[in-house]
C-alpha cells in the first residue's frame, strides 16, 4: 500500500484535498486554502467510508474489481445510497492522490443500479413538528424551573420558528442578532447552503401568548448573563455554563426527550430536521407563498420544500376522496 500522508493535519493519515503542485512545494498556507474546499462534515463522511473500505480488508489504491467485491459483499446490508456515496470517497481518493480513477469503470455503475433496485429502499423521513406540537412542548418547559428547561424553550421555539439546521441553531452567537421592534433578525455566517460564506439572514417575528421565540431567548439570555460568544451552550452539572456551544447531536435529543414528556404520540419519531420540515408543511398548509417558505428556509431547491408540502396534502383534493364523495348516500 502507497504510504499517504495526510495534507490536513488529520490522524487518520487521509486525505481528501487536491494537490494542485507536488507535495514538497506546498506551503502550510496553499494546504490552508485546499482543505477549506472542502466542508468539514463531508471531509469527516469520505474519511469514515474510507476506514469502512480499509477495515473490510481494501487496499488503496484501489482497483475496479476489488470495489466491485466490496459492493457485492455489502450489498444486502448497506443502504444502496450509504454504498453509493461509499463509492464517491474512493472516487475522490484516487483523484486527490493523482491515481487513476478505478470507480469510473461502467461496470461500477451498473452494479450499483443493480443494487439499489433489489435492496432499495425508501428514505426515512422525520415526521413534521407542527405549531400545535411545539406550543405543547412550550408549555411544559415553562412550568420547570430549571436553566436547561429555559434554553430549550428558546431552542426549540428559533429552530422552528427560524427552520433552521441543528448546525447553524447551535452556531448562533450573541452579535447575529439583531433586535428590532417586530422582532430579531439573525446572521447565519455560514451554512450548508452557503459554503463561500456570504451570509444569509433570518428573521423571525415576534410572537403571542402561546409562541414568542423572542421572549423565549430574552429569557434564556438574561438567566445565563450570555454578554458574548454562543448563545446555545452546554450545560454542565451544578448549572454550570460553558462558553462552547452544544453538540449538534443534542438538538435531536432535546426534542424528542421534550415532546415525549409534553404527552405527542410519535415524539420519537422527531429529530431536529423535524423543524424545518414542519415549518414548511404549516406555512404551505396556511396559505404562505412557496417564495416566501423557501426565503423563510434559505432552500434553494423548490423540490425540496414541494416535497415537505405535497407530503402533507395528500389527503387534499384527494383523487379518490372525490370520487367517494361523489358517491350517493345509502338510504336508512
Amino acid at each position: 500500500m502507497p504510504n499517504h500522508q495526510p495534507e490536513d493535519g488529520l490522524d487518520d493519515g487521509i486525505s481528501l484535498t487536491e494537490p494542485l503542485l507536488p507535495a514538497q512545494s506546498l506551503t502550510p498556507l496553499s494546504n490552508r486554502y485546499r482543505i477549506a474546499a472542502t466542508s468539514d462534515n463531508t471531509r469527516r463522511a469520505y474519511q469514515a467510508d474510507i476506514r469502512h473500505f480499509e477495515s473490510w480488508g481494501g487496499q488503496l489504491p484501489a482497483t475496479t474489481d476489488t470495489i466491485l467485491r466490496y459492493l457485492h459483499a455489502f450489498a444486502e446490508t448497506l443502504n444502496p445510497r450509504t454504498l453509493s456515496r461509499h463509492v464517491t470517497a474512493l472516487k475522490q481518493w484516487h483523484r486527490y492522490q493523482n491515481f487513476p480513477d478505478p470507480t469510473q469503470a461502467p461496470i461500477i455503475s451498473k452494479t450499483l443500479t443493480g443494487i439499489a433496485r433489489i435492496h432499495g429502499k425508501p428514505k426515512n423521513k422525520a415526521a413534521p413538528l407542527l405549531p400545535e406540537h411545539l406550543v405543547k412542548i412550550s408549555d411544559y418547559l415553562a412550568e420547570q424551573s430549571t436553566l436547561s428547561a429555559s434554553r430549550d424553550n428558546a431552542l426549540l421555539q428559533i429552530g422552528f420558528l427560524g427552520a433552521f439546521r441543528r448546525s447553524e441553531l447551535v452556531a448562533i452567537c450573541i452579535d447575529h442578532i439583531n433586535w428590532q421592534l417586530n422582532g430579531i433578525e439573525i446572521l447565519i455566517p455560514k451554512s450548508k447552503t452557503d459554503q463561500l460564506n456570504t451570509g444569509q439572514y433570518c428573521a423571525i417575528p415576534n410572537g403571542n401568548e402561546q409562541l414568542c421565540a423572542i421572549r423565549a431567548l430574552k429569557n434564556w439570555i438574561e438567566k445565563a448573563d450570555i454578554k458574548e460568544g454562543f448563545i446555545f451552550r452546554r450545560i454542565h452539572r451544578g448549572n454550570k455554563i460553558s462558553v462552547n456551544h452544544m453538540a449538534t447531536a443534542t438538538v435531536n435529543e432535546i426534542l424528542k426527550k421534550h415532546a415525549h414528556a409534553a404527552g405527542i404520540e410519535n415524539a420519537m419519531s422527531f429529530s431536529s430536521h423535524s423543524m424545518r420540515r414542519g415549518l414548511a408543511t404549516t406555512a404551505s398548509r396556511d396559505g404562505v407563498s412557496l417564495p416566501a417558505i423557501m426565503r423563510q428556509g434559505r432552500w434553494k431547491q423548490v423540490s425540496t420544500v414541494m416535497e415537505y408540502i405535497e407530503a402533507a396534502q395528500r389527503f387534499e383534493e384527494n383523487a379518490a376522496g372525490q370520487v367517494l364523495q361523489k358517491l350517493p348516500h345509502k338510504e336508512k
